[in-house]
């Protein structure tokens, strides 16, 4: 059975099937696993491979998140034998295969609507509708009656019973937790091993649904059940910390924080891109800032997350309304990340405990462990010239760049993005009074 401490160094892939290829279907998705494994990744995440409703539809192909039946695939995508075919090869491949589920909303034309009108929020002339204005292609589930947890129950079975490894939960913050609990331990009883990453959604929302009188689960909260939930609550701060609006101290306080407002095995997902997201290499100011959080993110504790498009190092976001396929390039990150995949699983990084030395100009971070840690350098801030550090004297090798370096009276050159390599601290003994601006 999986344990949770496995689970801090998972490497996950995005993938919206509709613009990954030209076919936009699970065969355009199949050609690339043999690439996407060779990354090094352990899961890949379909976004939803469902049908999309057709009425209040956004765009030409509207949001795969306006789901019509739960229980169907996509007909543009392909069959449901395709799917499997999809989930087999990722298995013989050795990749686990993971869904996204979006339970706390349908398109206003979906089955359940026609079929069962009652299990939605109703509006004063009773029509189902949504308690988020902006979500104008969606009406809202009611989940107080049972019933509708029995049929979405039986919708996680199905999935499970094809081989689904996984389920990525939407805006799982305003689902009840007594839903979750009753489709994880579905899953479970056909594979325990499934993993649970939910979407948690930003404080500031929580807090005003909650004014508001409307319900909404803290991060907290989702942990009774989820293995992994979304970093929303701090990824603000890492924003403004990344275009240089904000201290990068402020967002490693947070880092701090997570550590102890969450339970001790907590994880969460890191990443510097997803699908609802600006592109790092929008975000940053530098191209060398924008791999030097990327180097940063993956190196930071908790599960990693790939979004398509990111080897290729590029600036668009796929729409997510109309057919917008992935620029691929020529994949000029492939070896950055496969590097960065490799290092989640180090011996420190499995075992160790992260500490942040210093957070201006520089991030500098190590994963103590014995007899060998690992410690990594994040030019975050662009800057260029000689540093002090902590570490001891000696050469080392930047296992980023492949090249040797020298640390000469607590001295090194700045790398032009980051630095990662090993080296013995058996009597470095970090306190939190040790990270400084």
């Amino acid at each position: 059975m999986i344990s949770k401490k496995d689970l801090r160094n998972l490497v996950i892939y995005e993938i919206y099937v509709r613009n990954h290829s030209q076919g936009g279907d699970f065969q355009g998705v199949i050609g690339d696993l043999p690439r996407i494994k060779a990354l090094g990744v352990d899961y890949i995440w379909l976004m939803p491979i469902h049908p999309i409703g057709k009425v209040n539809r956004k765009g030409t192909l509207g949001s795969s998140y306006a789901i019509a039946d739960y229980t169907t695939v996509n007909p543009d995508y392909g069959t449901e034998q395709d799917f499997k075919h999809l989930v087999d090869t990722a298995h013989d491949l050795g990749l686990k295969v993971m869904i996204d589920v979006v339970y706390n909303h349908t398109s206003p034309d979906s089955v359940l609507v026609q079929e069962h009108k009652e299990w939605f929020r109703l509006d004063v002339r009773g029509n189902p509708t949504t308690s988020v204005p902006d979500w104008s292609d969606i009406v809202e589930l009611d989940h107080s009656h049972p019933e509708l947890h029995e049929y979405l129950v039986k919708a996680i079975q199905k999935w499970s019973a094809l081989g689904v490894d996984g389920y990525r939960c939407d805006v799982a913050s305003l689902v009840p937790l007594e839903f979750w609990y009753k489709a994880r331990a579905a899953a479970a009883a056909i594979n325990q091993d499934t993993i649970w990453l939910a979407e948690s959604v930003h404080p500031d929302w929580v807090a005003e649904r909650r004014r508001n009188g409307l319900f909404a689960l803290s991060d907290s909260e989702l942990y009774h059940v989820f293995d992994i939930t979304y970093d929303y609550d701090i990824f603000r701060a890492w924003e403004r910390a990344v275009k240089g609006d904000l201290d990068t101290r402020y967002y490693l306080d947070l880092l701090y924080l997570q550590n102890a407002i969450y339970p001790v095995d907590y994880i969460k997902l890191r990443y510097v891109e997803n699908h609802d997201t600006d592109r790092v290499m929008e975000l940053a100011p530098t191209r060398q800032q924008a791999l030097a959080w990327t180097a940063f993110q993956a190196f930071n504790k908790g599960a990693w997350l790939i979004y398509a498009g990111e080897e290729s190092a590029t600036p668009h976001k796929p729409d997510h309304f109309e057919k917008d396929v992935m620029p691929w390039g020529n994949y000029e990150l492939t070896p950055l990340i496969q590097k960065l995949v490799a290092l989640k699983k180090d011996p420190a990084q499995v075992t160790g405990e992260l500490h942040f030395l210093t957070s201006q100009p520089l991030i500098q971070a190590v994963w103590l462990a014995q007899p060998t840690s690992l410690v990594g350098i994040f030019n975050t801030s662009a800057v260029k010239g000689e540093f002090p550090t902590e570490f001891p004297d000696g050469t080392y090798q930047d296992l980023l760049s492949g090249e040797d370096f020298v640390i000469r009276d607590h001295k090194m050159n700045v790398p032009v993005m980051a630095c990662i390599f090993h080296c013995a601290l058996s009597n470095f003994k970090p306190t939190r009074k040790m990270l400084l601006v």
